[in-house]
């Protein structure tokens, strides 16, 4: 049985420690992870799928009455129903963690509201969604903080109710009631958001541990023969096609515990945010950058990233660092 988010293959005794056939089901569609103990973990969905619920909802219940569900298409190809409650034009969705503790967006509630227009798609990023303070290399300032992931799944569903109640256009406004609260519990700050949350979702889905790492992944590591060690989703795409022949493991910000389980020739390939930080704590400082990632977009950062990488290759020589950005070119590589 494979994992159709992640691509890993179970292995057969952790199938058959399962003996609940329902939660297998769930972990054969995507929305449950199986362990190695049996047990299944529920994925939850982004704020990037909760609110494309909220958009579509809305739209739908201004011709199809009262909506209290929607089918949507989330950027890992998955078909989801989410819950969401919609009528004469208004809806809301509330955002479902599933088996993530530390999620502090879980329940939050994403409010649309869609008006008929004589044609095409207006989005209209309202209360409670924050918007960058500052230019960084991927948003200009005053931009709302929404991936393009996320804008797409939006925009996909959107357009599939227009389709489904014949209109020709409309515009939705989408709020965040409790956003201004939340967004200061998130790390928007650091990346330069303010005044909400951040609409986010690389596949649509929340894995269900703490930073991608728990007991399981632990056991995916040690059960590898020379893995490939990724800290995020459009990392594991890249890294997949770079190492097509290796089983890559995602372990999210938790580089440390992951590289101690790791055995033979390791990768580690990633965007460079958080294995540089890993690397080295301090990289930052005396740049007058304020993240990693708007670091490595000027011209001095080519020779700091290259000895940064060279000296953890004397230290961990049977570790290769792999960088890439997020059109997949490898922007640094230790060997």
């Amino acid at each position: 049985m494979r994992d159709p988010v992640s691509g890993f293959e179970y292995p057969e005794a952790w199938v058959r420690r399962c003996q609940n056939p329902g939660l297998l089901l769930l972990a054969e569609t995507g929305l449950g992870i199986l362990t190695s103990s049996g047990a299944v973990l529920r994925r939850g969905f982004t704020t990037g799928t909760t609110a494309a619920a909220a958009c579509k909802a809305a739209v739908l219940s201004l011709r199809k009455g009262p909506v209290h569900s929607v089918i949507i298409r989330i950027p890992c190809g998955l078909i989801v129903n989410v819950s969401a409650e919609g009528r004469s034009g208004t809806a809301s969705s509330r955002k479902f963690a599933g088996d993530y503790p530390g999620d502090v967006t879980a329940g939050i509630e994403f409010i649309a509201k869609a008006t008929p227009c004589p044609e095409g798609i207006e989005l209209i990023t309202g209360e409670g969604i924050g918007r960058f303070s500052r230019d960084t290399p991927r948003y200009k300032k005053g931009e709302p903080a929404l991936s393009p992931a996320s804008l797409g799944c939006i925009l996909r569903s959107v357009k599939d109710a227009l389709e489904m109640t014949a209109l020709p256009g409309v515009q939705v406004v989408l709020s965040v009631p409790a956003g201004v609260e939340v967004g200061k519990k998130t790390l928007n700050s650091r990346i330069g958001v303010d005044g909400g949350i951040s609409v986010l979702g690389t596949t649509g889905l929340v894995e269900p541990w703490d930073d991608h790492l728990g007991s399981s992944v632990i056991e995916r590591i040690i059960a590898a023969e020379n893995p490939v060690l990724t800290t995020g989703r459009i990392g594991m795409r890249y890294a997949r096609l770079l190492f097509p022949d290796r089983e890559v493991v995602l372990i999210g910000g938790r580089i440390a515990e992951a590289l101690s389980a790791a055995k033979g020739d390791v990768v580690l390939c990633g965007l460079p945010a958080l294995i540089l930080n890993h690397l080295d704590p301090h990289l930052l400082d005396g740049t007058g950058s304020g993240t990693v990632e708007e670091f490595v977009a000027t011209p001095a950062s080519a020779s700091i990233v290259r000895d940064t990488l060279a000296g953890f290759r004397k230290t961990h020589p049977g570790v290769r660092v792999v960088l890439v950005n997020r059109a997949g070119e490898i922007i640094g590589d230790s060997i």
